[in-house]
């Protein structure tokens, strides 16, 4: 790796999360549904990934009639992902809602064993601990009643998809560049969700058609491409690290353009959720380190 490398590939891993955080804030920005949001930035975003690869000279279609059914299962998960990830903002705050999201870490690590027929190590059910206490932090009251409650329980929720799409992604399409894992399952999703598309398009306005476009070139394609470039200079253990300031970058977004404010409980519990998935991603690197040295 050169000395000029990493810089330009720390600046490019920055932008990708801060944009990957970014993308909350159009759960409140756009006035449409979280499944409308998702159909429409899955259009936008195929279109523009498809160009992108087309650009880069590379070829659209997969090895294999396999890939095309993995890529397909991992499209279904990708839609129903990003549905309850806007809809966990909608119904809470775009940092309550981050923060619940990002309990993946954790649970990847639990998970992951449990594919790979590996033990659990103590380490990771004591952060998985940390992470139900963060969570519980988060809980206005035990009531699903309650909007921000069922947003928190709804962000859990698309964390759990977030970590089966990573899981198998790595199992079954990781020989796939980013833009071209993410057009399939941007394509995918939109396909599967357009039934179940209410808002009429006509009935849009030219204000929202805009942050539609923002949402699906500037916050889903171009992160994307980023975060793919960026990995070819930094370590998957900066990558891993640096992407747990998604919710952070959120956050801070959110109270600079919404005027989302964070209270006390919220910060704490954000602070051991982030705190715990940072940890868990630095042990995971260094296993796989003393795994490669061994």
């Amino acid at each position: 790796m050169s000395q000029t490398a990493k810089p330009s590939g720390l600046i490019e891993l920055h932008l990708a999360v801060l944009m990957f955080g970014g993308t909350a804030l159009f759960s409140k920005l756009i006035p449409l549904s979280a499944l409308d949001i998702t159909f429409l930035r899955c259009v936008v975003a195929a279109l523009v990934l498809a160009l992108l690869i087309k650009f880069r000279g590379k070829y659209l279609s997969l090895a294999s009639k396999q890939d095309y059914l993995v890529a397909i299962g991992l499209g279904v998960i990708v839609s129903l992902h990003w549905v309850t990830y806007f809809a966990a903002m909608q119904l809470s705050s775009v940092a309550i809602g981050m923060i619940a999201f990002f309990t993946y870490p954790v649970m990847t690590v639990i998970a992951e064993p449990l594919l790979t027929g590996n033990k659990i190590k103590l380490m990771d059910i004591i952060s998985g601990v940390l992470v139900l206490i963060g969570v519980v932090l988060l809980i206005p009251e035990a009531n699903l009643g309650n909007d921000t409650t069922l947003g928190i329980a709804v962000g859990i929720v698309s964390a759990m998809l977030f970590t089966a799409r990573n899981l198998l992604q790595k199992r079954y399409f990781s020989q796939y560049s980013g833009p071209h894992t993410m057009f399939y399952q941007t394509l995918v999703a939109a396909v599967f969700l357009m039934p179940w598309h209410q808002t009429e398009l006509q009935t849009i306005s030219l204000e929202t058609w805009g942050l539609i476009v923002l949402l699906g070139v500037v916050f889903t394609a171009a992160p994307h491409a980023l975060f793919t470039s960026a990995l070819r200079h930094l370590s998957a253990k900066t990558v891993g690290l640096v992407s747990c300031l998604q919710p952070f970058y959120g956050a801070m977004l959110a109270l600079v353009i919404l005027g989302e404010a964070l209270n006390l409980n919220t910060l704490i519990g954000g602070t051991i959720i982030v705190a715990t998935a940072i940890f868990e991603t630095h042990q995971s690197h260094q296993s796989q380190r003393r795994k490669k040295n061994a």
